[in-house]
């Protein structure tokens, strides 16, 4: 859990822009933010869906010019938006690499001081898959356009809303079995929302942090199996697990993309393929002073 209450001297005296704050790690960051006594702004596409407090702005990382204006006169930025299925024009290279850089290009051209963009663990120009690549080329733009741009790549996200565990759950509430990823060996380091959100307010406010890099991962790594089998033990369900190859994974997330909201992306299936762990030589929570919450100290707060 966070350790300290504040993350030391303030440095921010202006308004802090907040793009894709309407989502589960917008939300709440835009929360940590405001706790701080912070002026802010929501910006985003549907901006009646902002957290209560926040200044709701509309904008779209694809249009210059709706971007420079909800950032006019801010002293920080957040990019917290994430794309996970392609619909229309709203495709990975679009928001993750165009609207990227966008954001990067017009809060450089305008003086902004601090840019926290966010990423995620596996980000990768060499990836099958378009959305890994494109988060892995979008933090090269971000950074080409403002150098002390700090990078966060957060592992899988947890908190009481989340869309991970909980959707795990509900599948468990439907069906006798629950297929895993391969054999479901592959390891990952869940970190909570709000120890992210606390990483976002520290990158904005510690000068050492600027144009570095930094892996978020709970304290604890997990296989793919092992967090099924804790969210069963909290909802008191026992179901089958089916181990399901790869290959048939693809299989469905190539029909299920046929549908007009997917409930399985081939950019999932990739990213299940490959551990998602916070490196061990990466900058991460405990540079920024964070002490990682764990798990199993949350799970008692969701509602399946």
């Amino acid at each position: 859990m966070a350790a300290e209450s504040r993350p030391g001297p303030m440095t921010l005296f202006g308004p802090v822009t907040v793009f894709g704050g309407t989502g589960f790690l917008g939300g709440a960051i835009v929360e940590r933010l405001l706790a701080e006594g912070l002026t802010v702004r929501v910006a985003a596409r549907h901006p009646d869906k902002a957290a209560t407090g926040g200044q709701p702005v509309h904008a779209d990382l694809r249009d210059e010019a709706s971007v420079a204006r909800a950032i006019e006169g801010s002293e920080a930025v957040v990019n917290a938006v994430g794309l996970y299925v392609e619909t229309g024009a709203e495709t990975f290279e679009a928001v993750h690499e165009g609207g990227a850089r966008n954001l990067a290009q017009q809060a450089a051209a305008r003086g902004v001081g601090h840019l926290v963009h966010v990423s995620g663990i596996g980000a990768d120009l060499h990836s099958e898959s378009s959305y890994v690549r494109a988060r892995a080329k979008g933090e090269l733009l971000v950074t080409e356009a403002f150098p002390r741009a700090t990078i966060l790549r957060p592992s899988v996200l947890f908190g009481p809303q989340d869309s991970f565990l909980n959707a795990l759950a509900g599948i468990a509430s439907r069906t006798p079995v629950l297929p895993l990823f391969g054999r479901g060996d592959t390891r990952l380091q869940p970190v909570y929302v709000r120890d992210v959100a606390e990483a976002a307010l520290r990158a904005l406010t510690r000068p050492e942090a600027a144009g570095k890099t930094y892996e978020l991962g709970g304290p604890e790594v997990y296989s793919y199996r092992a967090l099924v089998e804790l969210v069963l033990e909290r909802s008191e369900r026992r179901r089958l697990l089916l181990p399901l190859p790869f290959p048939v994974w693809r299989t469905l997330a190539a029909l299920a993309s046929l549908l007009p909201a997917p409930p399985l992306t081939r950019a999932q299936v990739v990213l299940m393929q490959r551990d998602n762990v916070v490196a061990e030589d990466a900058p991460s929570l405990g540079n920024l002073g964070i002490e990682a919450t764990a798990l199993e100290d949350v799970l008692p707060d969701y509602a399946f």
